[in-house]
């Protein structure tokens, strides 16, 4: 769809499974289940969401989703379907991996981070969007090149370690802007240095939320996600943000939501609720 002057196609690499509980934490199943049914396994539907957006005539990819250097045990741990790819999502708009001159991920935890990289037919690993500058905070990348036991699950060396040595990585200290209109905000909580994509065209402005708010189920202000390492700052970076994308009539691009990709606030009752807009603009 248009915003302003620009582009922004919500596009996908397919889905994964992640345990209902650990999605919503405190919230309590007989509630969250009405919106998110569960397997077998107690695992809920998401998209593997990333985000496209054509601007001054460049073709900028937000998120990379899961890659393809899964092993079968981790596919079916992690319930991953791969269909599409992000390969494919992008040649719908007649895209090939080379066509993307810039890569911003929210995050690098493997959903968000895995397609940075592929792996070879002979096990190399080297940069998917070799002609791109990738751009992540600098807190995170020093928090993902040495994880800890709590993150090491999440932190996977192999989507990101190469990028130093063979593609252009620009590590951001806070709040920048990447291109006129295309800015990152520091949006704490998931990790200590998430962060959010914002958009802004002829007045007109959207957010890409990344893990701070996942799904529309998560617009809530207690509904924060068990893998959250600092909760108490999501809760608050999500009241201010919000409040804000009210106020300013922000587009909300929400990355998981497996029904969802993006809708405008509305206070009913002192409540958040979503308009939900579709990929024509209704």
């Amino acid at each position: 769809m248009k915003l302003g002057q620009f582009e922004i196609y919500p596009i996908t690499d397919g889905v994964l499974h992640l345990d209902g509980g650990a999605m919503f934490g405190v919230v309590p199943k007989t509630i969250w289940e009405k919106h998110h049914p569960v397997d077998g396994k107690n695992r809920i539907k998401l998209e593997l969401g990333a985000l496209l957006i054509k601007a001054h005539g460049r073709n900028i990819l937000v998120d990379t989703g899961i890659g393809n250097k899964c092993s079968a045990k981790f596919c079916d741990i992690y319930g991953i379907e791969r269909r599409p790819t992000i390969e494919a999502s992008l040649q719908k708009y007649g895209l090939l991996p080379d066509d993307i001159n810039l890569v911003i991920n929210t995050h690098f935890h493997f959903d968000h981070a895995g397609g940075n990289t592929r792996k070879d037919a002979d096990g190399r690993i080297y940069p998917t969007f070799s002609k791109a500058s990738y751009f992540i905070q600098k807190g995170e990348w020093e928090d993902a090149i040495r994880p800890n036991e709590r993150t090491k699950g999440s932190y996977l060396l192999e989507n990101y370690e190469v990028l130093p040595k063979q593609a252009a990585l620009d590590l951001l200290e806070g709040d920048a802007e990447i291109l006129p209109g295309i800015s990152v905000k520091r949006t704490p909580g998931h990790t200590a240095h998430h962060q959010a994509i914002f958009i802004e065209s002829e007045g007109e402005k959207a957010i890409f939320l990344g893990d701070l708010i996942p799904t529309v189920t998560h617009l809530p202000l207690p509904y924060i996600m068990g893998y959250d390492l600092f909760p108490l700052t999501t809760l608050e970076t999500k009241r201010t943000l919000l409040e804000q994308a009210f106020e300013e009539h922000w587009l909300l691009i929400f990355q998981h939501d497996p029904n969802v990709r993006m809708g405008y606030l509305k206070r009913e009752s002192g409540r958040f609720l979503l308009q939900e807009v579709h990929d024509d603009g209704c």
